[in-house]
């Protein structure tokens, strides 16, 4: 079986540019992973808690606190791309309990400001992070291609 292209089609070659996106933060090395990751226009953000610079969790307890934290830390790996949260298509959320993440919606309405990206909520028996209520992945599209370093 062989697949013919129409010689009127034009095809790009992907290039794999992958350039990782970190927001001032150390990262260490054990890590097998980067905060967030550029190809092109698209930006995926990792699996992220709230936790501070030191990873300690910002709000034990508080679900709505600490997904206020995580849209703290994409808005700044965006910010270093050139875009924002407005920029986010698509967020997965990982929670380990329901009081109280009906707040989240109110975070989620102050990062976004009515540009809302598609979303699944998955309820789990636990997180990595130790006190962690809530863990957001998201895949973000900037508007503009990167600059050639």
């Amino acid at each position: 079986m062989s697949i013919v292209f129409s010689p009127n089609r034009t095809v790009r070659k992907m290039v794999n540019r992958r350039k990782p996106v970190f927001a001032g933060e150390t990262w260490p090395e054990k890590y097998t992973y980067v905060p967030a990751l550029r190809v092109g226009k698209t930006v995926w953000l990792s699996g992220t808690t709230g936790t501070d610079e030191t990873g300690t969790i910002t709000a034990p307890g508080d679900i709505v606190e600490q997904t206020r934290q995580i849209f703290r830390k994409f808005e700044a790996l965006l910010n270093q791309e050139g875009g924002s949260c407005a920029n986010i298509v698509e967020t997965k959320d990982f929670i380990t309990t329901t009081e109280n993440y009906k707040g989240t919606a109110d975070v989620r309405r102050e990062f976004f400001k009515g540009s809302y990206p598609t979303s699944t909520g998955v309820l789990v028996a636990g997180l990595l992070r130790k006190d962690a209520l809530i863990e957001i992945s998201a895949v973000a599209v900037l508007d503009d291609e990167p600059d050639d370093d």
